[in-house]
Protein backbone atom coordinates (compact mmCIF):
# COMPACT_ATOMS: atom_id res chain seq x y z
CA UNK A 1 0.00 0.00 0.00
CA UNK A 2 1.48 3.32 -1.06
CA UNK A 3 2.20 5.85 1.66
CA UNK A 4 2.29 3.41 4.57
CA UNK A 5 4.99 3.94 7.14
CA UNK A 6 5.72 2.29 10.44
CA UNK A 7 4.00 5.23 12.13
CA UNK A 8 0.82 4.34 10.22
CA UNK A 9 0.71 0.84 11.67
CA UNK A 10 -1.25 -0.12 14.73
CA UNK A 11 0.35 0.91 18.03
CA UNK A 12 1.18 -2.14 20.14
CA UNK A 13 0.15 -2.70 23.72
CA UNK A 14 2.44 -1.59 26.53
CA UNK A 15 3.70 -5.18 26.79
CA UNK A 16 6.42 -4.45 24.24
CA UNK A 17 8.01 -1.98 26.64
CA UNK A 18 8.81 -4.71 29.14
CA UNK A 19 12.31 -4.94 30.54
CA UNK A 20 13.13 -8.54 29.61
CA UNK A 21 16.46 -8.87 27.84
CA UNK A 22 16.68 -10.03 24.25
CA UNK A 23 18.23 -13.29 25.50
CA UNK A 24 15.26 -13.85 27.85
CA UNK A 25 12.79 -13.13 25.07
CA UNK A 26 14.55 -15.52 22.71
CA UNK A 27 14.48 -18.26 25.36
CA UNK A 28 10.74 -17.70 25.78
CA UNK A 29 10.18 -17.77 22.01
CA UNK A 30 12.12 -21.05 21.87
CA UNK A 31 9.63 -22.34 24.45
CA UNK A 32 6.68 -21.37 22.25
CA UNK A 33 5.76 -17.94 23.67
CA UNK A 34 4.45 -15.99 20.65
CA UNK A 35 3.96 -12.86 22.75
CA UNK A 36 7.71 -12.74 23.38
CA UNK A 37 8.30 -12.59 19.61
CA UNK A 38 5.88 -9.67 19.42
CA UNK A 39 7.90 -7.84 22.09
CA UNK A 40 11.11 -8.43 20.13
CA UNK A 41 9.42 -7.31 16.91
CA UNK A 42 8.16 -4.02 18.36
CA UNK A 43 11.50 -3.40 20.05
CA UNK A 44 13.43 -3.55 16.76
CA UNK A 45 11.03 -2.87 13.90
CA UNK A 46 11.73 0.88 13.60
CA UNK A 47 15.48 0.27 13.62
CA UNK A 48 15.11 -2.40 10.94
CA UNK A 49 13.04 -0.04 8.77
CA UNK A 50 15.59 2.77 9.13
CA UNK A 51 18.42 0.42 8.11
CA UNK A 52 16.45 -0.88 5.16
CA UNK A 53 15.56 2.65 4.09
CA UNK A 54 19.26 3.52 4.04
CA UNK A 55 19.94 0.68 1.64
CA UNK A 56 16.85 0.92 -0.54
CA UNK A 57 16.10 4.64 -0.45
CA UNK A 58 12.41 3.76 -0.54
CA UNK A 59 9.89 3.67 2.32
CA UNK A 60 7.75 0.92 0.80
CA UNK A 61 10.74 -1.28 0.02
CA UNK A 62 12.00 -0.70 3.57
CA UNK A 63 8.70 -1.95 4.98
CA UNK A 64 8.90 -5.03 2.76
CA UNK A 65 12.46 -5.69 3.95
CA UNK A 66 11.32 -5.30 7.56
CA UNK A 67 8.65 -7.97 7.05
CA UNK A 68 11.10 -10.30 5.33
CA UNK A 69 13.67 -9.73 8.08
CA UNK A 70 11.29 -10.76 10.83
CA UNK A 71 10.13 -13.77 8.80
CA UNK A 72 13.79 -14.74 8.55
CA UNK A 73 14.13 -14.40 12.33
CA UNK A 74 10.93 -16.37 12.94
CA UNK A 75 12.24 -19.25 10.83
CA UNK A 76 15.20 -19.55 13.21
CA UNK A 77 12.87 -20.82 15.96
CA UNK A 78 12.78 -23.11 17.79
CA UNK A 79 16.42 -23.63 18.60
CA UNK A 80 17.75 -20.13 17.92
CA UNK A 81 20.67 -19.00 20.07
CA UNK A 82 21.73 -15.36 20.18
CA UNK A 83 25.53 -15.14 20.38
CA UNK A 84 25.87 -11.37 19.77
CA UNK A 85 23.92 -8.15 20.08
CA UNK A 86 20.53 -8.62 18.36
CA UNK A 87 21.22 -5.65 16.05
CA UNK A 88 24.48 -7.31 15.04
CA UNK A 89 22.51 -10.47 14.20
CA UNK A 90 19.83 -8.56 12.25
CA UNK A 91 22.12 -6.28 10.25
CA UNK A 92 23.44 -8.78 7.65
CA UNK A 93 19.90 -10.01 6.97
CA UNK A 94 18.61 -6.46 6.52
CA UNK A 95 21.53 -5.60 4.25
CA UNK A 96 21.14 -8.68 2.04
CA UNK A 97 17.36 -8.39 1.81
CA UNK A 98 17.67 -4.68 1.00
CA UNK A 99 20.19 -5.32 -1.73
CA UNK A 100 17.82 -7.88 -3.22
CA UNK A 101 14.91 -5.43 -3.02
CA UNK A 102 17.00 -2.71 -4.66
CA UNK A 103 18.01 -5.04 -7.49
CA UNK A 104 14.41 -6.08 -8.02
CA UNK A 105 13.33 -2.44 -8.04
CA UNK A 106 16.08 -1.50 -10.51
CA UNK A 107 14.53 -3.80 -13.08
CA UNK A 108 11.47 -1.57 -13.10
CA UNK A 109 13.25 1.82 -13.04
CA UNK A 110 13.40 4.29 -15.89
CA UNK A 111 16.61 4.74 -17.82
CA UNK A 112 19.14 7.43 -16.93
CA UNK A 113 18.15 9.43 -19.98
CA UNK A 114 14.50 9.39 -18.91
CA UNK A 115 15.45 10.48 -15.38
CA UNK A 116 17.62 13.31 -16.71
CA UNK A 117 14.74 14.55 -18.86
CA UNK A 118 12.43 14.53 -15.84
CA UNK A 119 14.97 16.35 -13.67
CA UNK A 120 15.54 19.02 -16.33
CA UNK A 121 11.80 19.70 -16.61
CA UNK A 122 11.31 19.97 -12.85
CA UNK A 123 10.63 23.29 -11.16
CA UNK A 124 13.20 25.37 -9.29
CA UNK A 125 15.25 23.67 -6.60
CA UNK A 126 13.94 24.04 -3.09
CA UNK A 127 16.44 24.80 -0.34
CA UNK A 128 17.85 21.66 1.26
CA UNK A 129 16.55 20.64 4.67
CA UNK A 130 18.87 19.36 7.40
CA UNK A 131 18.40 15.71 6.37
CA UNK A 132 19.14 16.50 2.73
CA UNK A 133 22.21 18.56 3.74
CA UNK A 134 23.61 15.61 5.69
CA UNK A 135 22.89 13.32 2.73
CA UNK A 136 24.71 15.77 0.42
CA UNK A 137 27.74 15.86 2.73
CA UNK A 138 27.85 12.05 2.91
CA UNK A 139 27.33 11.62 -0.85
CA UNK A 140 31.04 11.65 -1.82
CA UNK A 141 31.77 8.78 0.56
CA UNK A 142 31.81 5.25 -0.79
CA UNK A 143 28.97 3.00 0.33
CA UNK A 144 31.32 1.10 2.67
CA UNK A 145 32.58 4.29 4.35
CA UNK A 146 29.08 5.74 4.70
CA UNK A 147 27.79 2.44 6.11
CA UNK A 148 30.47 2.33 8.84
CA UNK A 149 29.86 5.97 9.81
CA UNK A 150 26.09 5.52 10.05
CA UNK A 151 26.36 2.31 12.06
CA UNK A 152 28.72 3.99 14.51
CA UNK A 153 27.27 7.47 14.90
CA UNK A 154 23.59 6.99 14.09
CA UNK A 155 22.98 3.46 15.35
CA UNK A 156 25.53 3.55 18.16
CA UNK A 157 27.17 0.21 17.41
CA UNK A 158 30.68 -0.30 18.72
CA UNK A 159 33.52 -0.92 16.26
CA UNK A 160 33.54 -4.61 17.23
CA UNK A 161 29.77 -4.86 16.68
CA UNK A 162 30.16 -3.18 13.28
CA UNK A 163 32.88 -5.67 12.33
CA UNK A 164 30.62 -8.56 13.37
CA UNK A 165 27.56 -7.14 11.61
CA UNK A 166 29.40 -6.45 8.36
CA UNK A 167 31.49 -9.64 8.64
CA UNK A 168 34.74 -7.77 8.09
CA UNK A 169 37.91 -7.51 10.22
CA UNK A 170 38.03 -4.90 12.98
CA UNK A 171 41.06 -3.30 11.29
CA UNK A 172 39.00 -2.76 8.14
CA UNK A 173 36.27 -1.05 10.18
CA UNK A 174 38.86 1.24 11.79
CA UNK A 175 40.44 2.02 8.42
CA UNK A 176 37.09 2.82 6.81
CA UNK A 177 36.10 4.98 9.77
CA UNK A 178 39.40 6.90 9.64
CA UNK A 179 39.20 7.44 5.87
CA UNK A 180 35.55 8.51 6.01
CA UNK A 181 36.18 11.03 8.79
CA UNK A 182 39.25 12.37 6.98
CA UNK A 183 37.21 12.82 3.79
CA UNK A 184 34.52 14.69 5.71
CA UNK A 185 37.08 16.90 7.49
CA UNK A 186 38.52 17.97 4.14
CA UNK A 187 35.16 18.62 2.47
CA UNK A 188 34.07 22.29 2.59
CA UNK A 189 30.39 21.22 2.66
CA UNK A 190 30.98 19.64 6.07
CA UNK A 191 32.33 22.90 7.47
CA UNK A 192 29.43 24.77 5.87
CA UNK A 193 26.86 22.38 7.38
CA UNK A 194 28.29 22.81 10.87
CA UNK A 195 28.86 26.56 10.49
CA UNK A 196 32.64 26.49 10.73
Amino acid sequence: MAGNTVADTQVPSKDYLDDRSDIDLIAEINNGDAAAFEVLYFRYRDWVVSQARRFTGDDNAALDVMQETFLYVLRKFPGFRLTANFKTFLYPAIRNLSIGARRKSARYQSTETERNELENTAGPDAPLGAHEQVDAVLAPLSGEHREVLLLRFVDGLSLVEIANAMKIPLGTVKSRMHNALETLRNDPRTRQLFGE
